[in-house]
This record gives structure tokens, C-alpha cells and sequence, in this order.
């Protein structure tokens, strides 16, 4: 402990979701695109995993301590992060820690799953950096997403972990301060942290606007507010593009000082969850079917989301499988958002607002995204820096254009595409206004997201639809092409506890 009766707590925050089977590398260019902040520099609202800097500024002004801030720094979603970026941020945040000894704690912003080059495990590596280097009685903890995966490495190196609780993430600032709480409370002394872990040994997904995974978390929350005993509880849902050997959700629970009696509550919740196994996933349904239950709604907006096109899990977003089935079945009133084509974008904003010409785009980055688009297009709009909102961050994805496909007469057809040049999932209707589009006025609306874009759109949707097409994800875990992810995990086996009885 520091002398003296103010604390001095570090935070830092480096993140990112890794699908290792994403052809695109994670450079340091696609950090600084993304989010970027040196020390001092975060604003003051959240971007997702950096949620603690902006909280621990407020909770340490009330507390009268001080905050050492390191550098924050997201990448959206893609393939392995590169050595030199991994090594660059992981030792420019070590050295600050450094530079800021002593201190009493180390909270850290992380996500959970990211995997880069030469290391399956940079949240591990950084966290046992960090015990190693400001000892066994200083306080370290972090803030994890949900979609991660708790690796006995981490849980060695840390205190405790909070998890965001809900997909879609609305709920990142909340768990921030859940953090945070438990920080002051440790430091106070009012309370003794312990993190109990539990394996599922399950591969899933877990949308919490939907049952049962609804009801699952709101149980969380009231054991949390009604068992003094019970100072959080987190479930890692785990990610299951991310072929790394100890992948699956899991179960933490920290207690006030009880491992036992967290232990058996982290076993007891886990094993309600693997109950519920395969009943997680929304009901789905392929381009041709989504395509037509779209086009016979009688009004709209029909949110139709692309959800394994999803940037924020790692893919390009420049699938053009749902687009080409609006194509064939003469759709109107659509609006597409969006469709990662960087080249296009840029022969797009050359032309300029009003050109009509040929263009190819679409379906560059990986096999099973469908094929180009070839098409006649009309340049309605372009912006050199488009963003949208989530919650209170604002997430980039210009340059951007706005195009109109157009029949051989150069008619507008009734589709119109946003192309952007920053991958990003489609979090919310301010992605099509700001082009322009007025998400109200469309029949059709076709975004790139798996859940996070239900928070937002859904109040505005007369029907939500999940189309599952092609395979630009690797959406199915029974068959998924895996290396490293272990055998004994439910759907690889029907029930992985069954040597346990």
C-alpha cells in the first residue's frame, strides 16, 4: 500500500475479439482507427472495454485518489493480432505501470478473446505481466466481455473479473462501476473479494433479449442484490470463432471471503445453463425464406440482420449473399448497412455525388461470402468520416458512400447500399441517418450484426428476422473446423460431464 491516506490506482484498457479463422491481421493502424487513447486522453464517455478510465475518474475524484492512466486502445473485431502490434501496446502499458509504481491496484479494461501471433493468450500474458511485476498483495482486476475466455491463466493473475451481462452489451458502464465498486470496497477494507470459477464445457450462444438467457441473468442480478454473501456474478459466455484450447462459457462468482460457498453457486448456475444448452440461439432462418417473409410484410421497417456477416465477430461485412437474394426477388424500399468495400468507396467519392457508372463490389474477403457485385450504381452520397452510436460511444466506419442500384435504363431499382471503409457491425439506426437514410422510411432494413443491433432497432422494427447465410463465421460448433478448442465440450460430445457421474 502506498503511504499516506490517498490510493494510487492504475488503469489501462487493450481489447479486441479475435476469430481466428479471419484472413484480416490486426495492425497497430487498426487500433488507432478503431480507438486510441494516450494516458490522460480518453474521453468522457465509454468506448465498450474501456468503460473503467472514464468510471475510475469519477469514483477516484469522490474517493480523493489518484489516477495513473495508461493507454486504451479497441480494435474492431478481425484475425490475429500482429506480434508488433500485440508487443507494442502490451509493453507500452507495462512500462507505464512501471513509471507509476507504487500503486495500490491495477484495474484494466479488457475484452477477453483476443489470440495474436505467436501468443494464444495476450489477456493472460498481460495480467501475469502485471502480478509479476507489482506483487502478490496488490490488488489487479478487469472488466471482461462476456464473449471471452477465462483462462486458468487469468484467473492465477487476477482478484476477480466482472463481465458484462448483457448481448446485446448495453450494460458495459454498469458492470464498470460494479467494478469499481468491488475496488473501493477492497481498498476500504469493508469487504474481501474472492473469484470462484465454474467450466460449462459447452460451446453456445447466449442473447439475454430472449429466454431463457433473459430470466438467466436477471436471477444473476437478484442474487447479487439479495445474498450478502454474494458481491457479483459473471457468465462468460465464451466465443466460439476463437480456436484456442480453453474456449466455452463459464461461470465466476465473487463472494465476500466464502470460496466454498462461491464455488458451489458458480457450480450450481453453470450447470442450469448447460441444462438449457442449444435453446439459447434465436430462431433463424436462410436468405431465400428472410428474404420473402420480408417483402410480404405489409409495412415496415423488417430489420433483417445478416448475423454471421457480423464485423463485430470478426468478419470483413462485405457478404453479399442477402443482397443478391434481394436482387432475384425484386425487392424495394431497402436500405443495406453495410457492405466493407474500401476500393469502392474510394472509386465512389472520386466520381462524386451524382455519378452514375459501373461499379464491382462486395464479397473480396474470404471464401463462402457469396460473389461481387457487378451492378449500374448511382453515387447518392459520400462522407469522408461517417459514424454511428452506441450507447455513448461513437464507433467510426467512413469513409463511407451511399450508392442507388440502378436497372439498365438507369432507373433507380428500390436498393440502396451504404459502403464503408472501417469495418463496424451495425449497432444502430444512426448508421443509416447519418448517410442520408431515413430507417423509418424503408421497407427493408439490412444490417450486419448477430445481436448487438437489438437494443436499437428493434423498437423501431415491425419485425426482427435472423437469416443465417452462407458461412463467412464459423457458426456451427459440432462441425466447425477446429485445432485447438478440446474434444470433451458440448456440441463436440453430447454430454461432456457424463465421465463425471
Amino acid at each position: 500500500m502506498t503511504q499516506g491516506s490517498a490510493r494510487r490506482i492504475f488503469v489501462a484498457a487493450m481489447a479486441t475479439e479475435t476469430n481466428t479463422f479471419s484472413p484480416i491481421v490486426i495492425d497497430r493502424t487498426a487500433f488507432e482507427e478503431s480507438f486510441y487513447a494516450a494516458p490522460g486522453m480518453h474521453p468522457s464517455t465509454a468506448t465498450l472495454c474501456t468503460a473503467p478510465i472514464p468510471v475510475g475518474r469519477k469514483v477516484c475524484a469522490e474517493n480523493g485518489w489518484d489516477l495513473i492512466e495508461g493507454t486504451a486502445a479497441w480494435a474492431d473485431p478481425a484475425g490475429l493480432v500482429s506480434k508488433q502490434a500485440h508487443h507494442g501496446l502490451r509493453d507500452e502499458i507495462l512500462a507505464q505501470l512501471q513509471a507509476a509504481m507504487p500503486v495500490d491496484a491495477v484495474v484494466l479494461g479488457l475484452h477477453g478473446a483476443m489470440v495474436a501471433q505467436g501468443c494464444i493468450d495476450p489477456e493472460g500474458d498481460l495480467l501475469a505481466r502485471v502480478r509479476e511485476m507489482v506483487g502478490p498483495d496488490v490488488l489487479v482486476c478487469a472488466e471482461l466481455d462476456p464473449h471471452s475466455h477465462l483462462t486458468a491463466k487469468r484467473v492465477s493473475a487476477a482478484d476477480f473479473f466482472v463481465a458484462f451481462k448483457e448481448f446485446p452489451h448495453t450494460d458495459f458502464v454498469d458492470r464498470a462501476e460494479d467494478l469499481w465498486a468491488l475496488v473501493v470496497g477492497r481498498l476500504d477494507g469493508d469487504i474481501h473479494p474472492v473469484m470462484s470459477t465454474y467450466d460449462c464445457r459447452m460451446i453456445d450462444v447466449f442473447p439475454t433479449s430472449r429466454e431463457p438467457m433473459r430470466s438467466f441473468v436477471d436471477r444473476m442480478i437478484a442474487i447479487e442484490r439479495d445474498d450478502p454473501k454474494v458481491l457479483s456474478i459473471s457468465a462468460i459466455h465464451g466465443f466460439m470463432a476463437g480456436d484456442v484450447p480453453e474456449m466455452g462459457a463459464k461461470m465466476i462468482v465473487v463472494t465476500d471471503g466464502d470460496v466454498p460457498y462461491g464455488d458451489a453457486m458458480a457450480e450450481r448456475l453453470g450447470q442450469e445453463l448447460f441444462a438449457n444448452r442449444g435453446k439459447h440461439m434465436m430462431p433463424t432462418m436462410d436468405q431465400t425464406e428472410a428474404v420473402a417473409v420480408a417483402m410480404a410484410a405489409n409495412t415496415g421497417p423488417v430489420v433483417l440482420a445478416d448475423m454471421w456477416d457480423n464485423p463485430g465477430g470478426g468478419t470483413a461485412g462485405d457478404a453479399t449473399v442477402v443482397l443478391r437474394e434481394l436482387m432475384i426477388q425484386g425487392a424495394t424500399g431497402v436500405a443495406v448497412g453495410t457492405i466493407w468495400d474500401p476500393i469502392a468507396v474510394k472509386l465512389c467519392m472520386a466520381a462524386g455525388e451524382g455519378a452514375v457508372m459501373p461499379l464491382r463490389f462486395g464479397a473480396k474477403s474470404a471464401p463462402m461470402t457469396g460473389d461481387p457485385v457487378d451492378a449500374l450504381i448511382k453515387v447518392i452520397g459520400v462522407s469522408a468520416d461517417a459514424a454511428m452510436v452506441f450507447g455513448e460511444s461513437v464507433v467510426p466506419f467512413g469513409p463511407a458512400a451511399r450508392i442507388s442500384l440502378l436497372d439498365e435504363g438507369g432507373n433507380e431499382v428500390g436498393i440502396e447500399v451504404i459502403l464503408n471503409t472501417v469495418r463496424a457491425q451495425s449497432y444502430d439506426p444512426s448508421l443509416f441517418a447519418v448517410m442520408g437514410i431515413d430507417p423509418l422510411a424503408q421497407k427493408i432494413l439490412v444490417i450486419k450484426s448477430t445481436n448487438h443491433f437489438y437494443a436499437s432497432f428493434a423498437p423501431i422494427a415491425t419485425q426482427v428476422l435472423y437469416c443465417s447465410a452462407g458461412k463467412p463465421y464459423p457458426n456451427d460448433p459440432a462441425t466447425n473446423t477446429y485445432r485447438n478448442v478440446r474434444t470433451d465440450i458440448w456440441p463436440r460430445i453430447d454430454n461432456p460431464f457424463a465421465q463425471d457421474d
